[in-house]
Parts: C-alpha cells; structure tokens; sequence
C-alpha cells in the first residue's frame, strides 16, 4: 500500500481500536487522541516513516461498538473525514453481548450490515483503500470456549468481505494463535479479548505486515 500527501488514516472499531483515547480534541496524530493501543503503535510506525507526507491518521474507535453501531456512524465519523484509507476491526462484541446480555448481532446480519457499510464506502469514495482486520478472542479470561465458533464465522465472513472489495485482510487471530505458543493468552490479553501492551504491538506488526 503506497501512501500520498496529506493522506487521512482512519482506524475504526470497538474498545480494541477506542483504547482511551481522548475526545476533547478529537484531532489528527494526537498520542492523546489515538489512544494507548495498536492505533497509535500503527500511527507512530507510519508517520515516523513518512515524515514528508504530512499523514492526518484519526482514531475513532468507540468501545462497546457492534457492527451496526459502527454503520450508524458511517456520515459523521467516516465520510465526513474524507478517509483515503479505513482500517476497520469489528465483530467480537457481535459475539460477546450475544453471549453475556442477548444485545449481540446474529452472523447472517453481520456479514449484511457489514456489506452494505462497505458498500457506502466505496460509492462515496471510489479511491478508498481498505483495511479490513480479523475480529479475535483468546482462550482466557471472559472468553468462554461457546464464543470460539461463532468467532470462527465472524472470521470468515470479514475474510470473504475483504476478497469482494478488494481490501486488505490483517490475519489477527492467526498472529495471536502463534504468540500463545511462546507465552500464555493473558500475556496477550488479559481478559481474552482486551490485547495488553505486548498484544498491540503484536497487532501493529500485524497490520504493517499485511499492508505491505
């Protein structure tokens, strides 16, 4: 993936992108603003190697986020920042309110919503490089093993969705399948499904890998 000028990065998603991050400002490149986690690992990597190209990267995760809150959201934090690319990572809170409150988003409607979120994208913006990131969970913690499969679907569905539009797919929960052969999953997520300091990291070469 080749960046241009004054190219806006916008990462989206639940918690996992939120991590903290500050609303006051809400602006551009802020360490403030990008929060603690892979965001801004990922922001810092690309804008410390394209210093001449003036990169605007935003943060707009929102934690608690389901695939159709995110589509909720598609005017005022998508389009509106007029993105050239969009790195999306959704799906585990699909599972996790289906499981813990009955609030969750059945697979066959996640695959639709997320098609048609998509789909908005591109007809808006035609140039638009997509990002599209695996949703994962860690064997510990708040995880329980019933969440496994549905994650598996959810899995599937974002790869396949990544094939249609021509998008970017970052292997997560193949990275993360790995790391747990070298440390326990709560070294990686304390709570199965909330990636720890070393976790973003590992996300964040994830995604600079995958983009190359």
């Amino acid at each position: 993936m080749k960046f241009a000028k004054d190219d806006v990065i916008l990462f989206q998603g639940d918690s996992i992108t939120d991590c903290g991050r500050k609303r006051e400002n809400d602006g551009a490149n802020g360490a403030n603003e990008l929060g603690n986690g892979y965001a801004l690992y990922t922001s810092a990597a690309l804008l410390v190697d394209n210093p001449g190209l003036n990169l605007q990267c935003y943060n707009r995760g929102v934690s608690g986020n389901r695939i159709v809150d995110l589509a909720a959201r598609i005017r005022e934090d998508f389009l509106n920042l007029k993105p050239a690319v969009v790195s999306i990572l959704i799906g585990v809170n699909d599972t996790w309110h289906h499981f813990g409150r009955n609030a969750g988003v059945a697979v066959p409607k996640f695959e639709r919503v997320y098609r048609q979120l998509l789909t908005e994208l591109r007809q808006e913006l035609p140039e638009l490089k997509l990002v599209l990131c695996e949703p994962f969970v860690l064997r510990c913690g708040v995880v329980e093993e019933k969440w496994v499969a549905e994650i598996i679907e959810r899995r599937a569905v974002v790869k396949k969705l990544a094939g249609e539009f021509g998008a970017v797919f970052v292997p997560f929960q193949e990275e993360f399948d790995n790391a747990v052969k070298s440390a326990p999953p709560q070294y990686w997520a304390w709570d199965g499904v909330h990636p720890s300091a070393a976790g973003h990291m590992l996300m964040t070469r994830a995604w600079l890998k995958a983009i190359e």
